[in-house]
Formats: C-alpha cells, sequence, structure tokens
C-alpha cells in the first residue's frame, strides 16, 4: 500500500492539479492510503460522466474504437456481456456461458462452475424486466443487464451499466502498490477487500469470482495489465482471446492447470 504522505505533500499534489479543496480527511487514515486519481481530466474529458458505449482510460481516451463502433448501440456493460450471445438474440443460455468459457480457455470444470454462478444468479434479475416469473432456462437478459451489476463492485460500471473513467482510474491510483500500470495479485486482494460493503456476502463472493477469473485470464507474470482490464471491462479482450485460440497460437496470458504443475513442481524441487 501506498506509504502515508504529509498534509503539506497533500496540499501540493491537489493544487499542481488545480484542486482547491481536501483529498485527504486527517482522522480517516484510508482516506491517505487510498488515493484519488487527480489528473484524469488532463487525458480524458469529463472523467466523472460517465460513457454509455466507451470504456476509456488515461492511454486510451478513445477507447477500443473498432470495437465500439461495431457495438455502439450497447452499454460498455452490455458489451461485456456479448461475447457469451452467440447468436446475438439477446439472452444467454446456460449452455453459452459453459461454451464462452471453454472457447477462453478455462476447464470443463471452471467452465461448468462459472455456468452455475452466472446463470443461477443473474438469470432472474435481468429477467425482472419482462416478467415477474422466473426463466425456466434460467436465461440471462442482455437488454437488462444492468439489473444483474451487483454491490461491492469497483463502481466503474453505473447502475445502468455505462462506464466510469474516474472509478476505473481510481483503481489503479489507488491500489496499483508500485504504479507501474499493473495490478498484482496483492492488488487485486487488497482492492476487493476495500471495495466490500457490509451484510453484502453475494458482492463479496461476486467480487473473487470475477476478478479471479480475470486473474486467471489475463495475468502475466502474476499482474493484470491495465490495458487487458479496460479491454475486459468493454469485453473487446473475449474476442482477441477466442481469435488467438482458434487460430492455433493460443493465448499467451493468464494461468492455467500447467502452470501450476510447473509452480508445484519447482517448489518441490
Amino acid at each position: 500500500m501506498f506509504s502515508e504522505k504529509s498534509s503539506s505533500t497533500v496540499a501540493s499534489d491537489t493544487h499542481d492539479n488545480g484542486i482547491d479543496f481536501d483529498v485527504v480527511a486527517a482522522n480517516c487514515k484510508v482516506t491517505n492510503e487510498r488515493r484519488q486519481a487527480l489528473d484524469v481530466e488532463n487525458f480524458v474529458q469529463r472523467p466523472s460522466i460517465a460513457r454509455a458505449n466507451l470504456a476509456v482510460a488515461t492511454e486510451k481516451p478513445e477507447g477500443s474504437v473498432d470495437f465500439s463502433g461495431e457495438y455502439g448501440d450497447y452499454t460498455v456493460l452490455q458489451q461485456h456481456c456479448l461475447f457469451w450471445d452467440r447468436n446475438m438474440d439477446g439472452a444467454i443460455y446456460p449452455w453459452d456461458t459453459y461454451i464462452g468459457f471453454r472457447e477462453l480457455g478455462f476447464n470443463i470444470l471452471f467452465s461448468f462452475l462459472a455456468m452455475l454462478v452466472i446463470n443461477i444468479n443473474f438469470s432472474y434479475p435481468t429477467r425482472l424486466a419482462y416478467s415477474y416469473i422466473p426463466d425456466p432456462w434460467f436465461r440471462v437478459y442482455i437488454g437488462s443487464m444492468h439489473k444483474a451489476k451487483h454491490g461491492s463492485d469497483s463502481g466503474t460500471y453505473d447502475k445502468e451499466g455505462r462506464f466510469l473513467p474516474q472509478m476505473f482510474e481510481d483503481m489503479f491510483s489507488k491500489f496499483d502498490s508500485d504504479q507501474d500500470g499493473r495490478l498484482g495479485t496483492k492488488d487485486l486482494l487488497d482492492m476487493i477487500h476495500g471495495h466490500r460493503l457490509a451484510a453484502d456476502p453475494f458482492g463479496w463472493f461476486a467480487a473473487y469470482f470475477e476478478f479471479g477469473a480475470t486473474w486467471l485470464l489475463v495475468q502475466k507474470n502474476g499482474k493484470v495489465e491495465k490495458e487487458d482490464l479496460r479491454q475486459i471491462y468493454d469485453g473487446s479482450i473475449f474476442f482477441r482471446i477466442r481469435e488467438a485460440n482458434l487460430r492455433g497460437k493460443g493465448w499467451d496470458k493468464g494461468f492455467g492447470p500447467w502452470d501450476l504443475v510447473r509452480l508445484l513442481a519447482a517448489k518441490s524441487a
């Protein structure tokens, strides 16, 4: 975690970014430990206003141009899920979830677990936009995906499924311990812990599952790169990974069973 800074240093930081109000409270230590990104506006126009269909960052102020251009009629949260809507009919069936995770390179057991977690827990919330009667097929509906937003998350998606650049940048400002633009395993765990809300066990579990799956999918040398995480949010990276796997060259990031075997073998050597 960040080393503590004196109030004079904090004041200098905020003044340099044109801020004339306090961003740290002396009697709340965590406001100093988890420091906000103060310079986002230098790279992204009006970062506190959510983008309906663009996931942007300081390094990518235009977002995923081609991808978002093709799916611009969908919110960023919907774009995040479109990979699993295999026939683009607006509904994700359990077998769509399973096949999608398999195409990303996850094993049978994890893909089956993901299918259970996602379709059992998120079918009814998204179904409520259309009917109070539960869906017999446990479909997850793209059109009302915002109703599947859970607590204890990063807040990068707003309640309607738009993308908040400031919240995305804050994840790295607050939790990227060595400020290298990547989140290590401990950083991710600290972030999940820092975002936990009281009396929200489902949100806690969902956060661990989602960021755990993200780490397994895109980590390299134990860290998740900022650009990869941005593309996780808009879903564009899922299509890239599937394409790499289908072409036979495979995805060059992530952590699979063979990585675990090699890790255990190295420790026992």
